[in-house]
């Protein structure tokens, strides 16, 4: 199907090889969507290079979109920056000629230590990215949205976590619960302009991200080997594993189709059952 041929779709944090922006933007580009790839670009405080999108990995990003046979452009964006964030959207109607989605993906995850040693630095950082920047995001996605005059889908990925709570994840958890009150706030305010707003909560999946929570939960929850953590994690699973990128991109692709047009201000499991509030 070519669904999203002729609409441009913008991912945050999408910047990183087999990682969950990626995954999304793959998805979309094998519908005919024009994509925008968009990362940090250069480390920042709690964000070395191993943890955000680099200006090489960018290109990488956008270069195997381009084989896949859709139109990409990289532009780079500091999503706790509401300037960034309006340069970001102002690029993609500049560059393809509209902006019809828009997900706010970027996000920190990484940050896992006991509530009591956890720092105000490390709070203000996740927040920063997690939840300032999906609240700036969508500011500057919607305005570009209205000017367009043709709607658009605005897409939060939260997490399991905006659901339940987890041990030593405190500012991401509250992140995550934060984006669905968000999501909900934002799709009562922009219905009337034909724009949707719906939050995606994936269960774990293992991307780069996800392989560091493995390390450090294997070890906190006293497992002999992160493959018995993972073998765990199944058993638990309705499904019998955990969540793929491309669950999350799946479900992405029908809450921006034509499908899901009277669909907003929904918090969307995906989770393989294993999350059901």
């Amino acid at each position: 199907m070519r669904r999203f041929e002729g609409k441009t779709i913008v991912v945050t944090g999408s910047g990183r090889e087999k990682g969950l922006g990626q995954a999304i933007l793959q998805r979309f580009a094998d519908e005919g969507a024009n994509c925008i790839v968009s990362d940090l670009g250069k480390p920042a405080e709690h964000m070395g290079a191993g943890d955000i999108g680099t200006t090489d990995e960018m290109e990488a990003v956008a270069g195997e979109l381009r084989r896949r046979g859709a139109r990409a452009a990289v532009v780079p964006c500091d999503v706790r920056s509401e300037p960034s964030c309006e340069r970001l959207a102002a690029a993609a109607v500049e560059t393809f000629g509209s902006l019809d989605i828009w997900v706010n993906n970027a996000g920190i995850g990484y940050i896992m230590k006991p509530l009591l040693e956890t720092t105000a630095s490390e709070w203000e950082a996740v927040i920063g990215v997690n939840l300032s920047g999906a609240f700036y995001g969508t500011k500057a996605a919607a305005k570009a949205m209205i000017a367009g005059g043709r709607g658009g889908r605005i897409i939060n990925i939260a997490s399991q976590a905006a659901k339940s709570g987890f041990p030593h994840m405190a500012p991401y958890t509250s992140s995550k619960h934060g984006m669905v009150g968000l999501t909900r706030s934002n799709a009562i305010e922009l219905g009337q302009y034909g724009i949707t707003v719906n939050a995606v909560c994936p269960n774990h999946v293992t991307t780069g991200l996800g392989a560091r929570q493995n390390e450090y939960f294997s070890k906190l929850l006293g497992f002999d080997s992160v493959e018995a953590y993972l073998d765990n994690m199944k058993r638990k699973n309705p499904m019998g594993r955990p969540g793929l990128g491309s669950d999350t991109a799946a479900a992405c692709a029908w809450l921006a189709s034509d499908d899901a047009v009277y669909v907003t201000g929904e918090a969307l499991n995906v989770s393989g059952g294993e999350e059901m509030h």
